[in-house]
């Protein structure tokens, strides 16, 4: 009598398992960012070939702080933006990755009000704050950002960025249209 645990697998079977372990174990080292390929690794690998904050507001280029998180979805899809605009600026601006869960960068993240993440900072060359954006960039707006930096002008405009005076306040021009009418606390009765 045969046992049905006991259950003998062919050679071309074996081959089929085989085959199809070895495609799975492939699949998930994918998944799993294999090969450094994942956007959390690279903003570690960005972080640690920044500059030190001071450093870099001091050494006569503009300064991008970029204040992320390795678990901030919107961090991890900017990586690769920041890291292209790293190469294309590397001699010319300063990036500098501040992760906000690191204590050491806790003076920076109250000084900044980092309250919300991916939040960029922008210095000019004498390292004065020139504005701030807040929330997911697309290559193109971090590359007009760059270019605003680097030729001394005025901030693109665009949703999440506002422009700081160097005092951090935010400075924007009113549209005509909008009516002003004098309010007290006893408005509301």
């Amino acid at each position: 009598m045969e046992s049905p645990s006991l259950i003998e697998l062919t050679k071309i079977q074996r081959i089929y398992l085989l085959i199809a372990s070895f495609v799975l174990a492939c699949f998930l080292f994918l998944l799993r960012g294999g090969l450094g390929l994942n956007s959390e690794k690279s903003l570690n690998i960005l972080a640690l070939s920044s500059l030190q904050p001071e450093v870099a507001l001091n050494n006569g280029h503009p300064t991008i702080f970029e204040f992320y998180a390795d678990w901030c979805e919107a961090c991890q899809e900017m990586a690769p933006s920041i890291k292209s605009i790293k190469e294309k600026y590397q001699d010319q601006i300063d990036i500098v990755l501040l992760n906000v869960d690191n204590e050491k960068w806790l003076d920076l993240i109250e000084k900044y009000e980092v309250n919300g993440i991916p939040q960029l900072n922008l210095f000019d060359q004498f390292g004065v704050i020139k504005g701030q954006s807040i929330g997911l960039k697309n290559i193109d707006q971090i590359d007009q950002i760059a270019n605003s930096l680097l030729n001394n002008e005025q901030l693109p405009v665009f949703p999440g960025i506002n422009n700081l005076d160097g005092k951090n306040i935010a400075i924007s021009p009113l549209k005509e249209d909008i009516i002003v009418s004098k309010i007290s606390p006893r408005s509301h009765s």
